[in-house]
């Protein structure tokens, strides 16, 4: 039950993949790039309980905390057009 439950979720990552290709926008793009990542989280705790190696769960929850971070930052890039600080606060430390 569990090796389809890993099939399931490959193919989920495919469709992830596939939707991170054609998608129409920016954010749709990083979205799918998200759901991807998600989804790799949950190959690697299934595939860690299927091998029986319980340390592909800190794996795991490293990749997710990665996952994360990455999208915030490549969420903020897009939106200011660098990962530093905006315009507007260096100006108001300025004063």
């Amino acid at each position: 039950m569990f090796e389809v439950a890993t099939y399931l979720i490959l193919f989920a990552m495919s469709l992830a993949l596939i939707s991170a290709i054609i998608g129409k926008t920016v954010y749709e793009k990083i979205l799918a790039v998200n759901i991807f990542g998600t989804v790799t989280v949950l190959f690697i705790a299934l595939f860690g309980f299927l091998t029986e190696r319980p340390e592909f769960l800190d794996i795991a929850l490293v990749y997710a905390l990665i996952n994360f971070i990455a999208t915030i930052a490549i969420l903020k890039f897009f939106e200011y057009g660098d990962m530093g600080r905006s315009s507007h606060i260096n100006d108001e430390a300025d004063i």
